[in-house]
């Protein structure tokens, strides 16, 4: 009765589902590395009883500002172990988006069992601070999404913690990072600003493709059985995120991806991702491209016939190369009765093709080093449906012509 949730847990694809998680923090921060040594820079006095520090971090959804956080405290927790005592308190004001509850969830992180009721806000920062210097230790304070406090409470709580040591024996106390995806250095009044200075912003900007290929790779080596996946898996993947250049989104395609391929498991197959499980996810959470089809409809018949050719082998196939669709395109001639065209033709239709957003391609050494070869990938379209549409219009177009 209860066969169809053997593949549960089987592993058979995933052997480790919480690594493709949004919220899972890997060891190694992939596609960030310059950015990371810019924070890095802003934190340089802290090794030292007395240095604190502040930072910025704005960009828009995907691009890693949380990781980013989350990763740098905790390595800088390891680095600086045995010589300064580091807490790290990160708290997301989307979920507390006020100053009290943000204030709260900072005190109750230092210490899970300290009373605030009753208590304003001001004193509860106070009591933090008799605490982190009777303990000496230094709090990194992490506001995510720190809009949300800002548009319902203003920067009364920012004002108070970047003025915690002020008229008190010491500094030093804390560190503060502001996370979000507004330019938030807008909204703080002077007296704030004056404290964080624009020297102190990081801009990070979204992932470019091969960033999110690393994230697509990296995550595939954490998360899936060895040998279920290929470099090409992951490049195609990246490809389809591309446009919004969003880690979760490719991170969500090779969830949707290997989930599927997991499922199909029946004992029998390979148990690896194919293109089909690529391209399946297309219902729920690519591009919407079936009403987008008709983009072939305006190409010229030896066009089509390049496309395809391409098709045929991107049914089965991550990516191909130029020489491929060559080869490939000589047997649709023949097929049709059409006089192949000459490569330099052949190749201003497949640069046509890529214009039109129908395949995307990338050049890469030839194994050996010997050259270099153009690769094409179809990562928003589906091959089959393509095709389809192709082999309808093409005896029409071609008697036209």
């Amino acid at each position: 009765m209860t066969g169809y949730l053997d593949r549960i847990g089987a592993g058979f694809i995933i052997a480790h589902p919480e690594r493709l998680d949004f919220d899972y923090v890997p060891e190694t921060l992939v596609g960030r590395e310059s950015i990371q040594h810019e924070l890095a820079s802003k934190f340089s006095n802290i090794a030292s009883p007395e240095g604190a520090a502040r930072a910025v971090i704005t960009g828009p959804v995907g691009s890693g500002k949380t990781v980013l956080a989350k990763t740098f405290c905790r390595d800088l927790q390891r680095h600086l172990s045995g010589k300064r005592e580091l807490k790290i308190a990160h708290v997301n004001c989307r979920n507390a988006s006020t100053s009290m509850r943000v204030a709260q969830r900072i005190l109750h992180l230092f210490d899970p069992g300290h009373p605030d009721r009753g208590l304003s806000l001001g004193e509860m920062l106070l009591s933090l601070r008799k605490m982190l210097r009777r303990t000496s230790t230094h709090l990194i304070v992490v506001l995510d999404e720190v809009d949300h406090m800002l548009r319902r409470s203003g920067d009364e709580l920012l004002y108070q913690l970047l003025r915690i040591d002020e008229d008190q024996d010491g500094t030093g106390t804390l560190s503060l990072i502001l996370i979000s995806q507004e330019q938030v250095l807008d909204v703080l009044e002077t007296a704030v600003l004056s404290k964080f200075g624009q020297s102190n912003h990081l801009r990070i900007p979204s992932y470019t493709v091969d960033g999110l290929e690393a994230i697509a790779r990296q995550r595939a080596e954490l998360a899936l059985v060895p040998g279920t996946w290929t470099d090409a898996t992951v490049r195609l993947l990246a490809e389809r995120a591309a446009s919004g250049g969003d880690a979760r989104r490719v991170i969500e395609y090779l969830s949707a991806a290997a989930e599927r391929c997991e499922f199909r498991q029946d004992g029998h197959g390979e148990r690896a991702i194919t293109i089909e499980d690529i391209h399946a996810m297309s219902d729920n959470v690519a591009l919407d491209t079936a009403s987008r089809l008709e983009v072939v409809d305006d190409l010229l018949p030896q066009g089509m016939l390049v496309l395809l050719a391409i098709c045929r082998r991107l049914r089965t196939e991550e990516t191909m190369t130029m020489g491929d669709v060559e080869r490939l395109y000589a047997v649709v001639c023949e097929e049709y009765e059409q006089k192949p065209k000459s490569h330099t033709t052949l190749w201003k239709y497949a640069k046509q093709i890529e214009r039109e957003g129908i395949i995307a391609t990338r050049v890469a050494t030839v194994p050996g080093g010997r050259g270099r070869t153009t690769h094409l990938s179809m990562p928003h379209f589906l091959p089959a449906d393509i095709a389809s549409r192709l082999e309808l219009l093409l005896p029409k177009r071609l008697r036209r012509s």
